[in-house]
C-alpha cells in the first residue's frame, strides 16, 4: 500500500493532499498548474515536501522526522512526458540504462520479456530520433519497468501521442498493469483518458483536492461558458 500525506508551499499556492492506494491504477487529473506533477517529483524523491510523510508498504519514503530516502533507494519507475531517452544512445542501450550491474543476469530475461510484450524487438538497434512517438513510449517503459520497480510514475504519457496511437498505448497501459500488479500513478488533464485508465481518479486544482461532485460541477459550469 502507497501512503501519501504531504504539504509544500509552491510559488502561487500550498499543495495539500494525502491518499492511500493498493496496487491500482491512481489518476492525478486536473488542470495544468494544479500540482499534479510536483507530486511525481516528490514521489520519486526529486522534490522534498515542507511536512507529512510517504510510505510504501513498509519503506518510507519521506518522514518530517526520519527524513527523505535518496531517490535512487526508492526503486521508483518514472516515465516522464517527454520520455527523456537518451538520443545518442540506442534503444537497447536506453533500455538497460539504470540496471544495476548485479542485476543484469536476472534482468536480461525481464527486458527480453518486456521487448516480446511491448512488440519493440525489432527496434534495439536504432536511436531514438529514428522511431515514431508511439515507439519511445513503449521504450520508455521498458526503461523504467526494467529496473523491477516497486511502483510506477506516468507524467502526461500520452499527451503527444496522435488519437489512434494514443488508444493503443491506453491500451498497453491497462495490459501491462495487469501483468505487473504494482501500484500506477498516472498525471493527465485529459478526462477521458482519467476515466479509462484509472482505478481512482484525484480531482486537483491549485494544490487541493477537489471532491468529485464539485468538480463534476464546476467543468459543467465551464462547458456552458464555452
Amino acid at each position: 500500500m502507497l501512503e501519501v500525506k504531504i504539504k509544500k508551499k509552491l510559488a502561487h499556492f500550498s499543495l495539500n493532499i494525502q491518499w492511500q492506494m493498493e496496487e491500482e491504477i491512481f489518476v492525478l487529473f486536473g488542470p495544468s498548474g494544479s500540482g499534479k506533477t510536483t507530486i511525481l517529483n516528490i514521489l520519486a524523491g526529486l522534490d522534498s515536501p515542507d511536512s507529512g510523510s510517504i510510505h510504501l508498504n513498509s519503506r518510507v519514503f519521506f518522514d518530517e522526522q526520519q527524513g527523505s530516502l535518496p531517490p535512487q533507494q526508492r526503486k521508483v519507475g518514472y516515465l516522464f512526458q517527454d520520455y527523456a531517452l537518451f538520443p545518442h544512445m540506442t534503444v537497447e542501450k536506453n533500455i538497460h540504462y539504470g540496471v544495476p550491474k548485479k542485476a543484469e543476469g536476472r534482468s536480461a530475461l525481464l527486458i527480453e520479456q518486456l521487448l516480446d510484450v511491448l512488440g519493440i524487438s525489432h527496434l534495439l538497434n536504432k536511436y531514438p530520433h529514428q522511431i515514431s512517438g508511439g515507439e519511445k513510449q513503449r521504450v520508455a517503459l521498458a526503461r523504467a519497468l526494467a529496473t523491477e520497480p516497486s511502483i510506477l510514475l506516468l507524467d502526461e504519457p500520452l499527451s503527444a501521442l496522435d488519437q489512434e496511437t494514443r488508444i493503443e498505448c491506453q491500451n498497453e497501459l491497462l495490459r501491462l498493469h495487469d501483468l505487473w500488479r504494482i501500484p500506477f500513478v498516472i498525471v493527465t488533464h485529459d478526462r477521458d483518458e482519467a476515466e479509462k485508465l484509472g482505478d481512482t481518479i484525484l480531482f486537483l486544482e491549485k494544490g487541493q483536492v477537489l471532491p468529485a461532485d464539485q468538480e463534476q460541477v464546476r467543468d459543467r459550469d465551464e462547458t456552458v461558458r464555452l
